[in-house]
């Protein structure tokens, strides 16, 4: 897949997430986007709206949609929830 995504940002999604969501079955809920990772943290999961993010190991991803539409609206709640962030946290 080409490197499109910005995975500084998707992890700093992720710690925004695990910080201020709230506990579901598979990690944290902020804003619509839930959150969670396996047992050794290698691996992160960010799902919501249609849309699921896997991150691995050395920031190989993999991204399922089943339409354009849904994943910009997921990239731009991803965006919205780093505009309360310091700007140095996710750059």
């Amino acid at each position: 897949m080409k490197n499109e995504l910005n995975i500084a940002k998707l992890l700093a999604a992720f710690e925004v997430i695990m910080e201020k969501g709230e506990t579901t079955e598979f990690g944290k809920r902020y804003q619509g986007v839930e959150a969670s990772t396996d047992y050794d943290g290698y691996n992160v999961y960010l799902k919501g709206n249609g849309v699921e993010l896997h991150i691995g190991f050395h920031n190989i991803y993999d991204l399922k949609y089943d339409q354009a539409h849904l994943k910009d609206s997921f990239l731009k709640k991803i965006d919205s929830l780093l505009q309360d962030t310091p700007a140095g946290d996710h750059r």
